[in-house]
C-alpha cells in the first residue's frame, strides 16, 4: 500500500511536469491568431517568432505525458483501463489535435507558400485549444466522480462528463494556459511583441485569477477535503502576485508564479480524489488507490528505474532549455525558405 501511494505521488508529479511545460506550449498556439499585429509580411514574421520560442521544447515537453500515462498503465492497470475506456472519445480528440499540431509545427516551415502556412496556424491553433479545454474537463470530472457498475465499467456516456463543474474545468485550464503562454512569450522574446504580451498577461491575470478562484472553491467546497484548502490558497496568492508582476514587467516572476498555480492546482486535483483514483458518483462504486495498483514487485521494480532515469531525463531537459534561453525578436527571423506549391507542381508535371 505504501508503494502505491508512492506511485499515486509520483504520477500527479509526472502531470505537474506535463501541465506547467506543455501548459505554456498550449498557450503559445492559442496565440498565434491574437497576438501578431501589423501588415502581412510582419504578422508573419511574429508568428514565426512565436512558432520559434517553443520549436526546440516542446515535443520534449509531450515526453512528460507519455511517461505519465506509462507510468499509470504500469502501476494502475485498472485506472488506466476504467479512465481511458470511460474516456475514450474525449481523450481521441485530444490526440487528434495534439498530432495536429505536432505536424503543423514540423512542416510550417517547409514550404514557402502563404496558403500553407495559414493552414499549419489553424491546426496549431485548433491543436492547442482543444486539449486546454479537454484536460479541465477530463480532470473536473476525476475530481467529481465517475459513474462505475461494479466490474468499474463507466456507464455514464458521453454527454454526463460535459456537466457544468468539468466545463468550468475546462474553461479554467484554457484561461491558465493562455495566461501561462502569455507570460513565456514575454519571457521569451523582446521588441513590441514582448511588449503586446506583457499587457496581455496583465489582463488575463485578472479573468484567469476570477475564473481558477471560481472553480478551485467549488472542488474545495464540494468534493475536496479540508487539507487542500491550502492548495487553493496558494493558487490564489500565486495567481495574485502575477497580477502584479506583469503589470510590473517581471516576466520571471510572474512565470514562476503562473507554474506555481498550476502545481497548486495539481495538489488540489490529486488531493481531492486520494484515496481513490475514481471517486463515485450518484451511487456509483468507487476506484480506490489500493484496488486499481499492481503488484509490489511491479511498483518496486518501477521504483528503482524511476530512481536512476528520472534525474537524468530532469537534467538533460533543463540543458536544453538553457541553451534556447535567449530572447527572440522579428530581427532573428530569415527571410521564407523553402519550396512553395507552384514550384512542387512544375517539378511534378
Amino acid at each position: 500500500m505504501d508503494l502505491a501511494i508512492l506511485w499515486f505521488v509520483i504520477i500527479a508529479v509526472l502531470w505537474t511536469g506535463y501541465l506547467v511545460l506543455e501548459g505554456f506550449d498550449f498557450g503559445v498556439g492559442m496565440l498565434m491568431s491574437i497576438l501578431p499585429r501589423g501588415d502581412k509580411e510582419h504578422r508573419e514574421k511574429e508568428r514565426r517568432v512565436l512558432v520559434n520560442t517553443i520549436g526546440p521544447v516542446w515535443d520534449g515537453n509531450e515526453v512528460w505525458l507519455l511517461t505519465a500515462g506509462g507510468a499509470t498503465f504500469a502501476a494502475f492497470p485498472e485506472w488506466y483501463a476504467t479512465m481511458f475506456s470511460g474516456f475514450y472519445l474525449p481523450l481521441l480528440i485530444i490526440l487528434v489535435g495534439l498530432v495536429a499540431r505536432g505536424v503543423a509545427f514540423e512542416y510550417r516551415g517547409k514550404i514557402a507558400d502563404a496558403a500553407w502556412a495559414r493552414r499549419c496556424d489553424l491546426a496549431i491553433q485548433a491543436g492547442s485549444w482543444i486539449p486546454a479545454v479537454m484536460w479541465g474537463v477530463a480532470f473536473g470530472n476525476l475530481v467529481r466522480g465517475l459513474l462505475l457498475d461494479a466490474d468499474h465499467q463507466y456507464v455514464g456516456g458521453f454527454w454526463a462528463l460535459l456537466n457544468p463543474f468539468a466545463l468550468l474545468g475546462g474553461l479554467t485550464t484554457a484561461t491558465l494556459f493562455l495566461l501561462h503562454g502569455a507570460v513565456f512569450v514575454a519571457l521569451k522574446t523582446d521588441g513590441d511583441i514582448r511588449r503586446r504580451a506583457s499587457r496581455l498577461a496583465s489582463g488575463l491575470s485578472v479573468v484567469t485569477l476570477v475564473v481558477t478562484g471560481g472553480w478551485a472553491v467549488w472542488a474545495q467546497v464540494a468534493y475536496s477535503v479540508p487539507w487542500t484548502w491550502g492548495a487553493v490558497v496558494v493558487a490564489a496568492g500565486c495567481l495574485a502576485g502575477v497580477v502584479v508582476a506583469t503589470r510590473a514587467r517581471r516576466e520571471g516572476t510572474a512565470f514562476t508564479l503562473s507554474a506555481v498555480t498550476i502545481v497548486a492546482a495539481v495538489v488540489l486535483i490529486f488531493g481531492s480524489m486520494y484515496p481513490d483514483v475514481i471517486p463515485a458518483v450518484d451511487g456509483g462504486v468507487a476506484l480506490s488507490v489500493a484496488d486499481a495498483s499492481s503488484t509490489d514487485y511491479t511498483l518496486t521494480v518501477m521504483s528503482w528505474v524511476a530512481v536512476f532515469l528520472t534525474p537524468v531525463v530532469i537534467a538533460y531537459q533543463a540543458w536544453t532549455y538553457w541553451v534556447f534561453r535567449r530572447r527572440l525578436s522579428t530581427r532573428d527571423i530569415p527571410a521564407p525558405a523553402g519550396l512553395s506549391w507552384q514550384k512542387i507542381k512544375d517539378a511534378a508535371f
